[in-house]
């Protein structure tokens, strides 16, 4: 047997017990990953990757940074979890930093995205009824097709994507899906007294990092200001820098009545993610009506801060800017006749790949993974493209010539 066979052999047994025993709710790439560094990865055989995933954009700062991976190792020795049954010492300490890091008066810490959007979305509801007089169980949410905020049973409600939603049902009323990118729909949808938020990525990632036209945030948030109706901003993708802006909503001085936050919160360490509005909206909500057992608790506080201390220390949110304006200009230089579109900001990116085979992408994913880049499809024709922020130029060069080199594939 050829050591080839050896490792596919290695590979295909991980693979297999894996499925044997987890439920089959997604479909990887056939790789098996061991370590990671920085922008790279392993897999079980030692082969190195360039990682152009970062965990859906969790691990903006690196694989196991060691400021990060310092702070977890070192609160892990100390208390890992208190609940909120009883005050912690770090709790406060992250609160002071996280809301004077973005200009809020109060921080909801919660664990995964979707946890954050629920939060987001009880807390508009809640202050449509007590402060915009909305008539009980009347309160509304507009949100835009092609969205992805998670995949609760109730974030599921509003998703206009059918491998998300279909065979789930029965749904949560109170709910208006509108096109994104259409202020004229959202003009005409705020027209309704009974809405209470606006709930909106600033760039859809998930729907192949679908950027709206210039001007479209900031027009949204003033139609929301004129309607008495918050403006809710999914920044867990798209924040901390991946744009190069510290927020997507930064790009056009919008700053969102709820934010929330979330992935690379860590550092791709634990599930993290966070509310964060003024007292207007936040204290709206009272003891006993919202929480999570581990929300804030004393790990995540301690990994957090290191995490949002490495954004501003390396610069995270320039070198992404700098680079991703780069990175695109010299994915445009290849003119490839398969490449039918270009898309992005700062390093969260994608292509949409125009060919006969509609599985051209997943075997253009395939081809990058054996040449040492792992990126993988979304929706059938795109690609997303969106490295570590703690990328070079030099790495960056070596990963477009693995990606000319690829396309050939669909030659």
């Amino acid at each position: 047997m050829s050591p080839n066979s050896d490792q596919h052999s290695k590979t295909q047994r991980f693979i297999e017990r894996e499925l044997a025993y987890s439920a089959h709710n997604y479909h990887p790439l056939p790789v098996v990953l061991e370590r990671g560094e920085g922008v790279y990865l392993w897999d079980v055989d030692s082969k190195r990757y360039y990682d152009f995933l970062s965990g859906y954009s969790a691990v903006n700062q690196g694989h196991c940074h060691p400021k990060i991976i310092s702070a977890l190792v070192e609160q892990a020795h100390k208390l890992t979890l208190a609940s909120r049954a009883f005050h912690s010492d770090l709790l406060g300490e992250y609160a002071d930093y996280i809301t004077d890091y973005f200009g809020y008066d109060k921080v909801l810490p919660m664990n995964s995205g979707v946890e954050a959007v629920e939060t987001a979305l009880k807390l508009a509801r809640r202050w449509g009824y007590d402060k915009k007089g909305i008539p009980v169980n009347q309160a509304k949410i507009v949100a835009v097709e092609g969205n992805f905020h998670g995949r609760t049973l109730n974030v599921v409600s509003f998703s206009t994507d059918p491998s998300s939603r279909d065979g789930f049902g029965p749904f949560m009323p109170g709910y208006q899906v509108i096109p994104y990118n259409d202020l004229e729909a959202l003009a005409t949808a705020l027209e309704d007294p009974h809405v209470a938020g606006f709930l909106v990525e600033p760039i859809q990632g998930e729907a192949g990092v679908y950027v709206p036209d210039d001007g479209y945030l900031a027009a949204a948030y003033e139609l929301c200001r004129k309607a008495h109706v918050l403006f809710i901003g999914d920044e867990i993708q798209t924040g901390l820098a991946r744009t190069g802006k510290m927020l997507a909503c930064d790009h056009e001085g919008v700053r969102p009545d709820i934010l929330i936050l979330g992935k690379a919160l860590s550092g791709g360490t634990l599930p993290i993610s966070a509310v964060l509005a003024d007292d207007a909206v936040m204290l709206c909500i009272k003891p006993g009506e919202h929480g999570s057992t581990y929300g804030g608790n004393p790990l995540a506080c301690k990994v957090a801060i290191a995490a949002l201390e490495v954004i501003k220390e390396e610069q995270l949110s320039e070198r992404a800017a700098g680079l991703g304006k780069y990175f695109r200009e010299q994915l445009q230089q290849l003119n490839h006749p398969n490449i039918k579109q270009i898309r992005g900001k700062g390093l969260l990116n994608a292509i949409v790949i125009q060919h006969e085979n509609p599985d051209a992408a997943w075997e253009l994913c395939l081809v990058l993974k054996n040449n040492g880049l792992l990126a993988k499809p979304t929706h059938g024709d795109k690609i997303r493209f969106a490295p570590p922020l703690v990328i070079t130029k030099e790495q960056l060069d070596e990963c477009i010539r693995i990606i000319q080199r690829s396309l050939a594939i669909l030659e």
